[in-house]
């Protein structure tokens, strides 16, 4: 992988998700501020949505926007064949199978965002 799937821009764009999701704006109509999940689409907590409930498309949800998750590396063989396993083989396995609770790589890592869809 190289450019926008590079590992470093992938922590960046989970920065920048970090910062945009904890912004507020002054609604003058309704007298206060407005955040993300006052009006973010929350398809499975619409009635009290917390900023991880809200339906954001990105990359970073193949790790439910998790750095750790990201970081996570490891050992694994199939047949003859082993090596490490990391991000790189978790967002193709995504990529075909996004609807997966978990992946066949050793990370065993989920595909579903943190907001609990695909």
């Amino acid at each position: 992988f190289s450019g926008v799937l590079a590992q470093d821009v992938l922590l960046a764009l989970l920065e920048l998700q970090e910062e945009l999701a904890g912004t507020t704006a002054w609604a003058a109509g309704a007298g206060r501020n407005v955040t993300l999940q006052d009006v973010c689409y929350a398809p499975l907590n619409p009635a009290a949505p917390g900023v991880g409930d809200c339906a954001v498309s990105s990359v970073t949800q193949y790790f439910q926007n998790n750095r750790s998750r990201l970081a996570l590396s490891a050992w694994q063989q199939d047949g003859k064949l082993q090596g490490t396993v990391d991000w790189h083989d978790h967002i193709i396995y995504c990529v075909n199978s996004p609807l997966s609770f978990k992946d066949i790589t050793a990370l065993e890592l989920s595909c579903m965002a943190e907001y609990g869809g695909p």
